[in-house]
């Protein structure tokens, strides 16, 4: 059987086909294009395969998804953000293959359980804090689905004291507070000259106060939002990954220290809260474990 990975985001499209340990091997990656998202998406999968036959393809994509229709309408896609076919497109493309698709945040879940930092830990909740927050579950060593593919969205849990309005429609969401561009703005607005969430990250290691206030403000909202979610969930581990969880002690402590104020049930004692392990490839890797 030859099997391809296929991770579509915001920013980026990487794609590799499956080596016999289940991992993607040399992926390629490409930007998403403001426009004409998917001819880029289908000249990356004729390049990963040219002529070769496949029989298999996981994809995994920022949601919104729809298992049952194989549809995606991902709310940092512009194009498709009020819906695509996804799964007929690819259809088009390599005709013969078995599409397996999943909510990103679902994908870097099944990725860091399979081959990252929750190997061997069945019940996992993975968080992708980036341009947006992603999330995904896996328990009993299986993904979490839900009726049309989203669970484990934490990135749309209400955090105390937030009403900026989220891209999603709603108010309050801990993405408005704890993504990098959330944190940027809201710096920015306390009259921080930066304008990455990496310049943020430096800036704040180096002791400047508006920086640091706002990656503690970041931190604290994660927390509340993980606390939430480990309680409904009952999980042993919760890893946390993406470009804005690379910054450091000054995110990471507020985390922990939040986690720890309100995550006081006693069925949670023990709970680990580890970066991710596979970096940027987790949800690709999490993708080609969906062909297995």
């Amino acid at each position: 059987m030859t099997a391809l990975a296929l991770d579509i985001g915001g920013t980026k499209m990487t794609a590799g086909l499956v080596g016999e340990d289940g991992r993607p091997q040399n992926p390629v990656t490409v930007p998403t294009p403001e426009s004409g998202v998917w001819p880029a998406c289908a000249s990356l999968l004729r390049k990963i395969a040219p002529g070769q036959h496949i029989d298999r393809i996981g994809v995994a994509c920022s949601g919104p998804v729809n298992l049952e229709t194989g549809s995606v309408a991902p709310i940092n896609i512009d194009e498709w953000k009020n819906g695509f076919g996804l799964g007929e497109h690819i259809s088009a493309v390599l005709p013969d293959a078995e599409i397996r698709l999943a909510m990103d945040g679902s994908a870097a879940a099944l990725g860091e359980y399979r081959f990252g930092a929750a190997v061997g830990v069945p019940d996992v909740l993975s968080l992708v804090v980036s341009t947006g927050i992603g999330g995904g579950l896996v328990l009993g060593g299986k993904i979490v689905t839900g009726a049309s593919g989203n669970a484990g969205h934490i990135g749309h849990i209400v955090v105390p004291g937030s009403t900026t309005p989220c891209a999603c429609g709603g108010i309050g969401c801990v993405e408005t507070v704890s993504s990098g561009p959330s944190a940027v703005r809201w710096a920015r607005e306390q009259g921080w000259p930066g304008s990455t969430g990496v310049e943020l990250a430096a800036d704040a290691a180096a002791g400047e106060p508006r920086a640091i206030t706002a990656l503690q403000r970041a931190g604290v909202a994660l927390g509340q939002a993980i606390a939430s979610a480990v309680a409904l969930t009952d999980v042993r581990m919760v890893v946390i990954g993406g470009g804005f969880a690379q910054a450091g002690p000054p995110l990471w402590d507020p985390i922990h220290e939040s986690i720890g104020l309100h995550a006081r049930l006693k069925f949670l004692d023990g709970l680990q809260v580890v970066p991710a392990a596979l970096g940027g490839l987790g949800t690709l890797a999490g993708a080609a474990a969906l062909t297995a």
